[in-house]
């Protein structure tokens, strides 16, 4: 369970830094971004060893891998403004 943890730990802080350089200009301050892909793959990490118990480490990793993007999904900003239209135009 320990290597579970720090290892999906690990892969949060990994998807979260590469989130970071890949779209610096969509996300808000590195301060929130890494905590949060952290956050993500450990409760991803944590609710899959809960339903498969141990000895499924990959499946586990991948289950923190899609919380953890999942909720740094959350983060992103629209690219470029809203051009709206009103409806009488």
């Amino acid at each position: 369970m320990l290597l579970e943890a720090l290892s999906s730990a690990i892969l949060g802080l990994a998807l979260a830094w590469a989130a970071t350089q890949r779209l610096p200009h969509r996300l808000p301050a590195r301060s929130m971004v890494l905590p949060t892909g952290v956050a993500g793959a450990l409760f991803g990490a944590f609710v899959m060893h809960s339903a498969l118990d141990a000895g499924h480490v990959l499946l586990v990793l991948l289950g923190a891998a899609i919380v953890s993007v999942a909720s740094l999904s959350l983060l992103l900003r629209p690219a470029g403004r809203m051009r709206r239209r009103s409806a009488t135009a």
